[in-house]
C-alpha cells in the first residue's frame, strides 16, 4: 500500500483525493503546508506553482510515496477574471504530472473584489452571504447553481493526475 500525502487541510480538497484514490491501495494523509505563492494566486502560472509546491512539500515533509498539490486561483483573460484551478503529483522517484482544470468565468462583481485586492472566498462569502465557501461547495458550486462543487472539481484534476501517472509507471516517465 503506497501512502500520499495531499499538502492541505482543506476538506474539499482532501474529499477529491478519497474520491478519486482507493483507500484500498493507497492511504491518504493531509498536512498543511505552504505553497509558496500569494494568498490569492492571479494566474494560471502561479497557481501551478502553488500546486506543485503543495506536492513537494507534502512528500519531503512525510515519509509518504507521492505528494500531491491542488490549487485554486484566478486568471485574467481578455479583461475578465476567471476561476482556474490546478493540481500536482510527485514520487520519491521524481517522477511529476501537473494538470489544470475547468474554467468558469467570475461575475463583474466578483472580479470587481479581486480587482481590490481581496481573495475569492472572501469574496464569494461576501458575494452570496454564506460562510466557509472555500471549505464546502466553493466558488464554482455557487456559480454551476451546485450542479459541480470544489470537490468535485478538483477530483477532475486528480483522476487527470492518476490517469498520467499510472500511464508513466507503465510506459517511462517525463517531468513537466
Amino acid at each position: 500500500m503506497k501512502t500520499v500525502a495531499v499538502g492541505t487541510n482543506n476538506e474539499a480538497k482532501i474529499a477529491a483525493v478519497r474520491a478519486v484514490l482507493s483507500e484500498k491501495e493507497y492511504r491518504i494523509v493531509s498536512l498543511e503546508v505552504p505553497s509558496g505563492v500569494s494568498a490569492q494566486p492571479l494566474s494560471d502560472e502561479e497557481t501551478r506553482l502553488g500546486a506543485i509546491r503543495r506536492a513537494k512539500r507534502a512528500l519531503e515533509a512525510t515519509e509518504a510515496d507521492i505528494g500531491i498539490g491542488l490549487e485554486g486561483g484566478v486568471t485574467k483573460i481578455d479583461g475578465q477574471w476567471w476561476l482556474c484551478n490546478w493540481g500536482a503529483l510527485v514520487d520519491r522517484d521524481g517522477v511529476m504530472v501537473a494538470a489544470g482544470g475547468a474554467r468558469l468565468a467570475l461575475p463583474p462583481d466578483v472580479g470587481a473584489g479581486i480587482e481590490a485586492g481581496r481573495e475569492l472566498g472572501d469574496v464569494m462569502e461576501a458575494y452570496t452571504g454564506r460562510r466557509n465557501v472555500r471549505r464546502k461547495e466553493g466558488a464554482v458550486g455557487v456559480l454551476t447553481n451546485g450542479r459541480v462543487d470544489r470537490s468535485a472539481m478538483f477530483s477532475h484534476i486528480v483522476e487527470l493526475l492518476a490517469g498520467q501517472y499510472e500511464w508513466l509507471c507503465q510506459n517511462g516517465s517525463f517531468h513537466v
